[in-house]
């Protein structure tokens, strides 16, 4: 039984491997043919390709051959315009050169000519010239002996007539030209001056240089002076102020030109009255205090000021010495009345002309304030006033207002103008201010004086306070037209020497007499 099946099996290889070369080679042969049969294809199919490539490659190229070619046409089509339009602007301009060239040559001619003509003609102006000289020189002789006068008398008396002309004529202009304006000037200043004035109406309350302060009683007199008088000393040391203690019943009276001691004094001896407890000690006290109470009314009233105007912004120090004003008086008119009066009559100028009201009112403030301590420093209170503004950073116009308000600079702007208008608005105001005799006389001597000065004045008159001149002159040495200039040179020779509220009225009188007497 076993080997029938290895025989089998043998069997069975055997055919197998008979079998599988011939299968195998069947399938290979298959396989080649199928794989040539792809290869024919493909390269049937790559020919095609290739031949549409090369006709579209011969295509595009057609293609980019016409187009270059039409290119290249174009740009020898632009070129030969472009060379055509050059040529005709060189043509044009070489037109145009030897045009030119043409009309140099006919000018040059013309000239030529014209420089020949000239010449022909200086040398006939210097024979016509030659011939007038001596014309004129025979004239000359002839006029002088007929008229028996010389060319040099002759001329001194035509320019004497001219000029007698010429001064008549101007006066006459002058005079004409300042009535126009004057009409016109003074009907719009009165306007507005009194528009101004109206709209401020202040009080006029003239102040002194002393105080007095009411008692209870007479026996005070003796607690005040003290034992020995060390009151009354102790006192009059520690403030500076003179205490005057006579037969006025129930009153001391305290005397200082220094306003603020003397309202130290005031407010210290009203304390230590109503205290009633009076010696040194008790006074050193009340006196510290008194000096604290007017140091804060003075930054009060300051405050104040400021506020009433309307103006904001001013340094703290400035308040301070706008403050210490109201201790302050010039010619009896307390002056932080009259900076807030000539703050409001400027900001009301100001608004009539259109200028800046609170750059107006800021300057009209802050005119004075050198006067708060132009006793403790050198210097004019123009100049206090002008160092203190620049200190503090004030505006170049506020700063200009303040140096000009008296005159003694320029003023660059018209608010200087306006401050100084209402300043002496403010101070000319009847009852505002009060002077004393010997300045009084001494201003009514100066403008004589003034008048005097001038060549054929034989008397001058100062009438009305000092507000107006009156001036006699020589009627042979001051004719009608020579008055109008007189009065103007003098008018301007006294707002240039003098100070003075106002305005001072110059008028010039020429008189002229015949007398006879019958016999």
């Amino acid at each position: 039984m076993v080997p029938v099946i290895i025989t089998a099996i043998v069997a069975v290889l055997v055919t197998a491997a008979v079998a599988i070369p011939v299968s195998g080679k069947l399938a290979l042969d298959k396989h080649k043919r199928e794989y040539e049969s792809k290869i024919g294809t493909a390269e049937e199919r790559s020919r095609k390709i290739i031949e549409e490539a090369n006709s579209k490659a011969e295509t595009k190229m057609r293609e980019a051959i016409l187009a270059a070619k039409e290119e290249a046409l174009k740009n020898k089509n632009e070129i030969e315009r472009e060379s055509k339009e050059r040529r005709a602007e060189l043509q044009k301009y070489e037109k145009r050169v030897l045009s030119k060239e043409e009309a140099a040559d006919r000018k040059s001619e013309a000239l030529e000519k014209r420089e020949s003509r000239l010449n022909q003609r200086e040398a006939q102006l210097e024979k016509d010239k030659a011939a007038v000289d001596e014309l004129h020189e025979k004239q000359l002789a002839e006029l002088e002996r007929i008229s028996g006068l010389t060319s040099e008398q002759a001329k001194d008396f035509i320019l004497k007539t001219v000029e007698d002309d010429v001064k008549h004529e101007t006066a006459v202009l002058i005079k004409e030209y300042e009535n126009r304006a004057k009409e016109e000037a003074d009907k719009k200043g009165r306007e507005i001056v009194v528009n101004a004035i109206q709209r401020c109406a202040a009080d006029s309350v003239s102040e002194a240089t002393i105080s007095v302060v009411q008692l209870p009683n007479d026996e005070m007199k003796g607690r005040i002076i003290g034992r020995e008088g060390r009151n009354i000393r102790t006192l009059e040391t520690l403030t500076g102020v003179d205490l005057i203690i006579d037969d006025t019943p129930e009153a001391v009276v305290l005397s200082s030109f220094d306003p603020v001691r003397r309202e130290v004094a005031r407010v210290a001896l009203e304390k230590l009255i109503a205290d009633g407890r009076i010696h040194p000690a008790r006074i050193e006290e009340m006196v510290a205090k008194a000096e604290k109470e007017v140091e804060t009314e003075i930054r009060e009233n300051g405050e104040a000021a400021a506020l009433e105007c309307g103006v904001h912004g001013i340094h703290p120090e400035l308040i301070k010495l706008l403050g210490r004003m109201k201790f302050r008086t010039s010619y009896g008119q307390n002056v932080l009345q009259h900076s807030v009066e000539v703050s409001q009559i400027a900001g009301l100028l100001a608004a009539e002309t259109g200028c800046d009201v609170k750059t107006a009112k800021r300057a009209g403030l802050l005119h004075d304030i050198g006067k708060s301590i132009d006793r403790e420093q050198e210097g004019s209170h123009v100049q206090i006033g002008t160092d203190l503004c620049r200190k503090y950073k004030e505006n170049p116009i506020v700063i200009n207002a303040v140096e000009a308000h008296h005159g003694d600079v320029e003023p660059t702007s018209l608010i200087a103008c306006l401050v100084q208008a209402a300043d002496a608005i403010s101070a000319a105001r009847p009852g505002a201010r009060r002077e004393t005799l010997e300045n009084y006389t001494n201003r009514l001597k100066d403008l004589e004086d003034i008048a005097n000065e001038f060549k054929g004045v034989e008397k001058s008159f100062a009438i009305q306070a000092g507000r107006e001149i009156r001036i006699m002159v020589v009627p042979e040495q001051v004719d009608d037209s020579e008055m109008v200039l007189l009065a103007r040179d003098v008018s301007k020779k006294i707002e240039a020497s003098l100070s003075y509220p106002g305005q001072i009225k110059v008028s010039v009188i020429r008189e002229s007499r015949a007398v006879d007497y019958a016999k």
